[in-house]
């Protein structure tokens, strides 16, 4: 296997900079280009969803394209979805914690 070099990872790369030039009122997300994935470039928003979405409207993305999970052990929501985008493969991504439910007692004066 030999060593991948900074211009095969030109496709995430020059996609990253469309996305700066395009939309640089959009929030700042977490920027990842790896070499284990050359062509992918992960866009990554964390504590809670608003970043996310304002990218995913922004690349007019559908809603119904995204997929949601729960991790750590129900505590945190994840959002994520995959787009070609500019010749690379695109991946946002959101992480926010998942509110705490409060069970209502029987007898706490919930009405019902």
């Amino acid at each position: 296997m030999s060593l991948l070099t900074l211009a095969d990872l030109s496709a995430p790369l020059i996609t990253l900079r469309l996305l700066a030039a395009e939309f640089p009122h959009l929030p700042a997300p977490t920027v990842e280009v790896s070499p284990i994935y050359p062509e992918r470039l992960e866009l990554s928003f964390h504590d809670d969803f608003a970043g996310f979405e304002a990218w995913r409207e922004a690349l007019n993305i559908a809603p119904e394209s995204v997929v949601h999970r729960v991790q750590v052990g129900g505590q945190t929501g994840v959002l994520r979805v995959h787009e070609t985008f500019a010749g690379a493969e695109l991946e946002l991504v959101g992480y926010a914690k998942v509110p705490a439910v409060v069970p209502v007692l029987a007898g706490s004066g919930a009405v019902s």
